[in-house]
């Protein structure tokens, strides 16, 4: 019976051998934070070399005996890692993931593990804490943790509290005592703090059911307040007031500014003169609207021709003395007149032998009728000229 049982040993061997000719993939670990999940695992490359890939498999635990088909989440990735936070996994459910290798087509045995992320998931901290001051007291503000759609945590977590530490930067500088302070509210008030202190907190989050504690945030200091010094109140006093003083007198200046500049651009204090503003207003009593010309002969009217003309120079006249009547005893001889040309003498004979002097030769002798009408002539050409002139 042993012999037999030998022999059936020895024949499964080499199938064995062939079944697991290539390895499991070893260690695998789960990083969680809140809704964030992602598994890892171990292989060693030197087995195959980098041609080796991983298939990453989960289904709800309570399916395993209805043998219903897996979900995928990672085929064929050579990397060791594989992302589960996009796969809706309830946060209250239990799932079961398992991995595969991949290598010339040959495929090791799958290798399982169990996940409930209620149980086995990682708390994270506060998303953010801010801290404010309330006379000697400090008001901080706690933000929940959020999940991976930015959503709190509270909403799959029920009973989420916050332990808090807090110590005095004074006191003590490293945080080393520091008072610790238990709350499951948003809005929590630090007890015990001194005026004009500086203090400092770190917040931490649990989850008791499962003993989930999370990671401190990083310490943040804000110094107390307390009752303000009459003196302090009365400097802002006068300081307010001469902001408001400085405030009002710059808008009253600004305000006269602006109506000088008004006024003195529709009401100037230069008015044009009263013979050019009756033919820009219009002429009506008491009006001051400007004429309006719709019209060129309108416009005709208001305006005169003007001519610019050269200096004028005027011409002198000179009037002849009237000529007398020659003498008696010259008139008996003087229907005639003999000229003897006795060279540049100029002197003028006649026919009795009588000369005389002081005439040109050959100048007629003018009669008292013919200068009249030389001046009466010259008048109508002179008063001809002048019209033309003023023309």
């Amino acid at each position: 019976m042993k012999v037999g049982f030998a022999l059936v040993l020895l024949w499964s061997l080499p199938i064995t051998n062939v079944l697991a000719e290539l390895p499991q993939p070893q260690n695998l670990t789960l990083l969680t934070l809140n809704t964030q999940y992602v598994l890892t695992w171990d292989w060693d490359q030197t087995t195959t070399g980098n041609s080796v890939s991983f298939t990453v498999e989960y289904m709800a635990k309570y399916k395993m005996k209805m043998k219903k088909n897996w979900s995928r989440v990672c085929e064929r990735t050579t990397r060791t890692r594989c992302d589960l936070t996009g796969s809706n996994l309830r946060y209250l459910g239990v799932y079961v993931l398992r991995v595969q290798a991949s290598a010339d087509g040959v495929n090791s045995d799958w290798v399982n593990k169990d996940f409930c992320p209620h149980k086995n998931a990682s708390l994270g901290p506060p998303s953010r804490v801010e801290m404010a001051p309330v006379g000697n007291l400090l008001n901080v503000t706690i933000s929940d943790p959020l999940t991976s759609t930015q959503h709190s945590m509270k909403e799959h977590v029920f009973y989420l509290d916050y332990r808090i530490l807090y110590w005095s930067r004074f006191d003590d500088p490293q945080g080393l005592k520091p008072k610790v302070l238990d709350s499951s509210n948003n809005l929590v008030t630090l007890p015990e703090l001194e005026a004009w202190t500086w203090y400092c907190v770190m917040i931490q989050s649990r989850y008791d059911y499962y003993n989930k504690t999370s990671s401190y945030t990083e310490p943040q200091c804000m110094q107390t307040e307390g009752d303000t010094p009459y003196g302090q109140i009365f400097l802002y006093f006068l300081v307010s007031m001469m902001v408001c003083f400085l405030l009002v007198l710059l808008s009253s200046y600004a305000f006269f500014r602006f109506y000088r500049v008004l006024k003195n651009t529709f009401y100037p204090s230069i008015q044009l003169p009263a013979h050019i503003q009756e033919y820009l207003c219009d002429s009506s009593p008491g009006s001051d609207m400007p004429r309006l010309l719709t019209a060129d002969s309108e416009a005709e009217l208001c305006c005169h021709k003007l001519t610019i003309c050269s200096e004028v120079v005027l011409l002198e006249i000179h009037v002849l003395p009237p000529l007398t009547a020659p003498p008696s005893e010259l008139g008996q001889d003087s229907d005639r007149h003999i000229c003897q040309d006795s060279g540049d003498s100029g002197i003028c004979s006649t026919e009795g032998g009588s000369t005389q002097q002081g005439r040109s030769c050959g100048e007629p002798i003018r009669t008292d009728q013919e200068v009249d009408s030389w001046q009466t002539l010259a008048q109508a050409k002179m008063e001809e000229m002048g019209r033309d002139v003023i023309s």
